[in-house]
């Protein structure tokens, strides 16, 4: 049986990058899918699994939409010829509906887009990108504790199992 490209490696293999800390500190309203425009060592970092959301927004200027802040580690063996920007800001491609959605959700006060993770599909590199508002501290908190008691319902469940 020949191996298949991509297949058997388990649910999360397309994953490249997560935004980790967006899901708790924002309430989701709307998630939106977006490519991404890339240089050949960024594709290649990427496949090397050297990509990091924290800290990244989403920008609309002039009708487009711009990833700022992400970084993409430059790998030693990428390119000699070209000067790698690991921060550099990249291009979004969405459609020009889907950029007035977020560019007038975002003039709303409390809103914001932020990139919740990076991801193949197929052979090309997506961006899920979501509207969102802040949480205050008394729903981090809240959060927080439904996540301790998730835990804690499993160890519990494990312990039952057992015996």
């Amino acid at each position: 049986m020949a191996n298949k490209k991509g297949k058997g490696k388990g649910p999360s293999s397309n994953m490249i990058a997560q935004n980790k800390k967006a899901r708790f500190e924002y309430h989701i309203d709307e998630t939106f899918e977006a490519g991404l425009v890339l240089a050949g060592w960024e594709v290649k970092s990427l496949r090397a699994g050297k990509a990091q959301l924290t800290d990244t927004y989403i920008l609309i200027k002039s009708a487009e939409a711009w990833l700022l802040g992400s970084h993409i580690m430059p790998l030693n063996t990428a390119s000699t010829h070209e000067i790698a920007d690991p921060t550099r800001t990249r291009k979004l491609l969405l459609h020009r509906k889907e950029i007035a959605k977020i560019f007038s959700r975002t003039q709303e006060k409390g809103h914001t887009c932020v990139p919740l993770k990076l991801y193949w599909k197929g052979n090309r590199v997506k961006c899920e990108l979501a509207l969102v508002t802040g949480k205050k501290l008394h729903d981090k908190r809240a959060t927080e504790k439904d996540r301790d008691w998730q835990r804690q319902k499993g160890r519990i469940m494990r312990e039952q199992n057992k015996g």
